[in-house]
């Protein structure tokens, strides 16, 4: 991997680094994660089964789906339902002056 020299960067390119990395982060976990469980499903394949029959059918969270209120701008696969915790994404939007309305579905 290449050494990226944060000393020789200026202020608005430290902030751009900044900004920039929490969706590399977030991209490269989802690919992880789509790696892994298409690894697993070959894995069941070659035994002769679907990773279903082995783990069981994904199962409804506890308090029932919540429907998605809020999508992420530049990937809209990422959706918060406006209740828990707020993703890192919308708390730096929301530091930048953005409203949640910005982000309604």
């Amino acid at each position: 991997m290449a050494k990226i020299d944060l000393s020789k960067m200026n202020f608005d390119e430290l902030k751009e680094l900044q900004k920039d990395l929490p969706k590399a982060i977030e991209e490269f976990t989802e690919r992880r994660r789509r790696e892994a469980l298409a690894a697993a499903k070959e894995a069941a394949a070659a035994a002769g089964f679907s990773l279903e029959e082995l783990v069981g059918k994904p199962s409804k969270p506890k308090g029932g789906f919540l429907p998605a209120k809020y999508r992420h701008p530049e990937n809209p696969e990422v959706t918060w339902s406006g209740r828990g915790r707020r993703p890192a994404w919308i708390k730096e939007a929301l530091d930048e002056g953005k409203s949640l309305e910005d982000f309604a579905i």
